[in-house]
């Protein structure tokens, strides 16, 4: 065997359930210039049992991150891993992420503003245990590029009354995972991408904690497409 090869028992793919005899242990991956709300919100919700468990590592894209700066102020391991150093060599940044996750026995991986396609080995490896949030109601206003106040102006300039945010487990593509939770946001007459944004940011916080405390709890049963919440008492 290449002892410089990193092995990992792949787990049962579609399988979002999960031992609760023991408290979560998330891994949070973020990007570039992020503020970390998501990730907060998070932080604040295993304090106070809101989630059971805890964010065990941030895994960031460079040093300078706000974001990564939220989780050394509360005394959280934050790790840079770049992506620049493995360019063309995708296989090389799935072994380093893959590394920190066993490090710190993730089970669960939360991207709060990760602005890149997970490498698929990553992917296999942790199937229905990555969750994302996006900044609209999926499947409108998604895929590659919709991002940040892009998603507001688009939503916006449609016309629609309702906006919104979508947490999902993630899969190959952008924003094409199954559902977990969505949280509905009204469009005021004068909204503009900033104003409709801060009001969707808030409830992508909200709504991240409440898909996290429910795969925490092992509440979540991916079903084809479909993402299936189960009542509590009827976890297996």
């Amino acid at each position: 065997m290449d002892s410089g090869k990193l092995q990992i028992d792949a787990p049962t793919a579609g399988n979002a359930q999960r031992d609760r005899s023991r408290p979560l242990a998330a891994a949070v991956m973020v990007s570039g210039h992020g503020r970390g709300t998501n990730l907060g919100a998070m932080i604040e919700a295993c304090s106070n049992g809101r989630i059971g468990g805890r964010i065990a590592v941030v895994i960031g894209t460079r040093a300078d991150s706000p974001a990564l700066d939220r989780a050394r102020a509360a005394e959280i391991p934050a790790i840079v891993i770049s992506p620049r150093k493995y360019e063309g060599d995708d296989s090389g940044y799935a072994t380093a992420i893959l590394r920190i996750l066993m490090r710190y026995e993730a089970e669960l991986i939360c991207l709060a503003g990760y602005m890149r396609k997970l490498p698929s080995e990553v992917l296999h490896r942790f199937a229905g245990r990555v969750m994302n949030v996006h900044a609209a109601l999926l499947p409108l206003f998604g895929g590659q590029g919709m991002y940040g106040e892009r998603v507001h102006a688009s939503v916006l300039d449609s016309g629609m009354k309702v906006s919104g945010c979508t947490v999902h487990f993630v899969d190959e593509e952008y924003d094409t995972g199954p559902i977990i939770v969505q949280s509905a946001v009204s469009v005021l007459e004068d909204d503009t991408p900033e104003t409709l944004g801060s009001r969707v940011l808030a409830a992508e916080n909200a709504a991240y904690v409440q898909a996290v405390a429910l795969f925490a709890e092992g509440r979540l049963r991916i079903d084809g497409n479909r993402v299936r919440v189960l009542p509590r008492g009827d976890e297996e």
